[in-house]
């Protein structure tokens, strides 16, 4: 985003003179000029001694030359590309604060509304992106949503305010509720998570929907983000990891694994991790069974003890 303010007054940018003025690494400044050409955004790379990022010749470099359409694309392409660095947050607000004032609400709205939060679940589908981006256009235009939601009970289709869109790790969620009757605005008691990737179908409905009074999307996200983990994270497993294994067992384990200080032998490297069920972690760990030892608690080790003696049962014979 920073990059097309800075174009305005330059006949080009390299990665590395944007990486310099928002002091961030050279790979996230390639990343958002890449963004703001995959946005729409009239740039292009011009390769080799003396290249860098350039407008296409003839084209309009103040933002005042966008159309509100466009102001939109440009942040939602951008507010899915960037991650939860507090530079770049403050490199989003910026932007924001410069686009003409017509569009700054939808804009606002959008910033807003976005969340990128740490790793956390499954790889999304390829799809995603684009029902993300439609649901980010119905927040900047405060329009209800319908959607097609394949859910545990099954298929069934929904008439929603989409309140936020948030990502853990690849993986994308939508906070959204329906609206008060005879009103405009969602109901603040009902707002629900939705995974957009099973989200099969999504349209813009003519129809108003905004945001209850005093929401705070943040704090709706930080607490469905507290409500999962405490489910899935009932039961603790304390382990003792071959010292090689732990950074792969943490990566794997993601936000449900932790190091903690060795109350066994100091040099042994110690690791908490946590699931739903006692069953659950067990049938996880038996697949790191060659570089852990689970200490606690005696459930757990149980649960491998009956693995074990079901693999011995099975081939038995082998």
């Amino acid at each position: 985003m920073q990059a097309l303010l800075l174009l305005q007054g330059r006949p080009q940018i390299t990665a590395s003179e944007l990486a310099a003025e928002l002091e961030v690494s050279v790979p996230t400044a390639r990343r958002d000029l890449e963004a703001l050409a995959m946005s729409g955004v009239p740039i292009y790379p011009a390769r080799g001694r003396g290249g860098g990022w350039r407008l296409i010749g003839g084209a309009r470099t103040d933002l005042t030359g966008l159309t509100q359409g466009e102001v939109t694309s440009l942040l939602i392409g951008l507010t899915q590309s960037l991650g939860a660095e507090p530079e770049r947050v403050a490199a989003v607000r910026k932007l924001v604060r410069a686009m003409p004032a017509p569009f700054r609400e939808g804009a606002q709205r959008v910033a807003a509304a976005t969340v990128r939060d740490v790793p956390w679940g499954e790889a999304e589908r390829e799809s995603t992106s684009s029902t993300v981006a439609a649901l980010q256009a119905a927040i900047a235009d405060e329009l209800q949503v319908r959607a097609t939601y394949d859910g545990s009970g099954g298929e069934r289709v929904l008439e929603l305010v989409p309140l936020v869109v948030g990502s853990r790790g690849a993986r994308w969620y939508l906070l959204g509720a329906p609206v008060v009757p005879g009103g405009e605005s969602a109901d603040p008691d009902c707002v629900r998570t939705y995974r957009v990737d099973r989200i099969r179908e999504v349209e813009l409905l003519p129809q108003r929907g905004i945001a209850p009074d005093g929401f705070d999307g943040s704090g709706e996200w930080a607490r469905m983000v507290e409500r999962v983990e405490g489910m899935r994270g009932r039961v603790r497993a304390i382990l003792r990891v071959k010292p090689w294994a732990v950074r792969a067992m943490l990566d794997r384990f993601g936000v449900q694994a932790r190091m903690i200080d060795s109350v066994i032998e100091p040099d042994d490297p110690v690791v908490e991790v946590r699931a739903h069920r006692a069953d659950a972690l067990a049938e996880q760990l038996a697949a790191w069974a060659s570089v852990v030892e689970v200490v606690e608690p005696a459930e757990v080790r149980s649960h491998l003890r009956q693995i074990g003696e079901r693999l011995v049962e099975q081939y038995r014979d082998a």
